[in-house]
């Protein structure tokens, strides 16, 4: 077959796997050239994926309900369509198995992925004990894209964060995650106390998260009126500029903190054993990783000292 021409990538939820994501990508983009690459995801992810400088073109997957049977066959007819040469499955899930499965019979375009049929499988059955940077750099190499994968970089997502006017020392504390996986937070007392602790040097806590959070940035911010709270009013190209700037970014497992790491921040992010961080830790030139079984049982004093606060 010649050099593929349309290039499919999958991707399509959560955010930090997204963000973990933009590594391949841009390896990809790099292996193909000039070749036409679109990229498969959920419209959370719509318009960074469209800032992005690997993508040529941005579809959302409507994630269609097997009981959906219209809704499946228009997602099968555009995937037929668009002609594509060679797929990148970056999500590797039953979800995009099926879009493998949805593929014309017989002319399937080339498939990067896990797949039963796939041209270039990935079929190594330690890859789910993997760090997901390590397992997506084994899957492209499998491809023939030589590595390594480089780190994500998100520097050019950063929006203009200047009408927050923040001071030039300020700390980025991110104190939220999935509202259903608690487990995974360290106790928003903890954060008021670290929040009062940077504070006290002279620096600014500054405190983002989604507008569900705002009672977590309240907490923080009643612990010390340097605090700025600004829960609720941040899209993904702010958070990424927020941590360029930052000191260093503190916050639990979840997707901003990877946004975070992605932008430059330096990092100390922290873990329960709810998630593993041999698996997820967003990696970076300087990223502490702090774990416990459980996050109430980490001090401030522990979190502080990766600030150099005594």
């Amino acid at each position: 077959m010649a050099a593929p021409q349309k290039i499919l990538v999958i991707k399509l939820s959560a955010l930090g796997d997204f963000v973990q994501a933009m590594g391949a990508a841009a390896a990809i983009r790099a292996f193909h050239g000039s070749a036409a690459i679109t990229l498969l995801t959920t419209a959370p992810y719509l318009e960074l994926a469209r800032r992005a400088p690997y993508f040529d073109e941005v579809w959302v997957d409507e994630r269609p309900r097997w009981y959906e049977p219209g809704a499946i066959l228009r997602l099968r007819r555009r995937l037929r369509a668009g002609g594509f040469d060679r797929v990148y499955d970056l999500q590797t899930r039953l979800r995009s198995g099926l879009y493998f499965r949805l593929m014309r019979d017989g002319d399937r375009p080339e498939w990067s992925g896990i797949a039963a049929g796939a041209s270039h499988p990935h079929r190594n059955p330690a890859r789910n004990r993997m760090h997901t940077l390590d397992r997506q750099d084994e899957q492209l190499r499998l491809a023939g894209i030589p590595g390594p994968v480089p780190l994500p970089d998100l520097s050019w997502a950063a929006t203009d964060i200047a009408r927050f006017a923040l001071p030039p020392g300020y700390v980025l504390l991110i104190p939220g995650g999935a509202a259903h996986r608690l487990k995974k937070r360290w106790p928003a007392e903890r954060y008021a106390g670290l929040a009062a602790r940077i504070a006290a040097a002279g620096l600014t806590p500054v405190v983002i998260g989604g507008g569900g959070e705002g009672p977590l940035g309240r907490i923080i911010a009643a612990a010390a009126p340097a605090v700025r709270d600004l829960t609720g009013a941040t899209g993904f190209g702010d958070i990424v500029a927020l941590g360029r700037g930052a000191r260093r970014a503190i916050g639990n497992d979840t997707g901003p903190m990877h946004l975070a790491v992605a932008g430059g921040a330096p990092a100390t992010v922290l873990y329960s054993a709810a998630s593993d961080p041999r698996l997820t830790a967003p990696r970076g030139a300087d990223v502490a990783i702090l774990q416990r079984p459980d996050l109430a049982e980490l001090d401030i004093d522990a979190v502080a000292a990766t600030l150099g606060l005594s």
